[in-house]
């Protein structure tokens, strides 16, 4: 079984995180055993547009996760001052794909995963990440290297989520799903 886990905060980007749901819940349609979780440090996070979300789990599920897919929003901007939050991550990332939205990059770099790296983030985002030694890509909506991936702006999660679809399965799972909600004429269709 494979587990996906997507990291979220009170003030949270809502379209980073239901955009990644909605993708890798299609995955769940050529694998019945993959699961897909939203976790944070509260049973209930609310968005930067007002919405409550009811969270599966707490964010130490990310610590055996195969895919841990970190949203953006202003939220993150407190969260990476939080050395109590951020002890809680155990990740690997010669074992895990760990991914990030827009300003989300910021943890990951609180966390040292970018040490080293180049990545991109959101414009607003860019000083705050080059503040962590990272080297800053400010013209591409998706940097990977290894497990690691970054994108920018929010449409950019179907080409980051496709990515990490890819490096969990393969080539075709990923076409499938992204095929899946392309406007109609730019993918095949596909029938739920």
């Amino acid at each position: 079984m494979k587990k996906a886990v997507i990291v979220t905060f009170d003030k949270f980007t809502d379209i980073d995180i239901f955009l990644a749901w909605d993708l890798l819940n299609r995955v769940k349609h050529r694998d019945k055993e993959f699961v897909v979780k939203i976790v944070g440090t509260e049973s209930i996070h609310k968005s930067v547009c007002g919405l409550d979300l009811t969270m599966h789990g707490l964010i130490e599920e990310c610590n055996d996760a195969d895919l841990v897919f970190f949203g953006s929003g202003p939220g993150t901007r407190t969260v990476i001052q939080d050395q109590a939050y951020l002890s809680r991550f155990k990740l690997n990332p010669d074992k895990q794909i760990i991914c990030s939205m827009c300003s989300g990059a910021l943890i990951i770099a609180a966390l040292g995963h970018l040490k080293g790296l180049s990545a991109t983030t959101y414009p607003t985002a860019f000083e705050a990440l080059k503040a962590y030694g990272v080297n800053v890509i400010e013209d591409k909506h998706l940097v990977t290297h290894g497990n690691i991936g970054t994108a920018a702006g929010c449409l950019a999660a179907v080409d980051l989520v496709g990515w990490a679809i890819e490096k969990m399965y393969d080539k075709k799972i990923r076409e499938d799903v992204i095929a899946s909600v392309l406007p109609i004429g730019q993918g095949q269709v596909c029938i739920y």
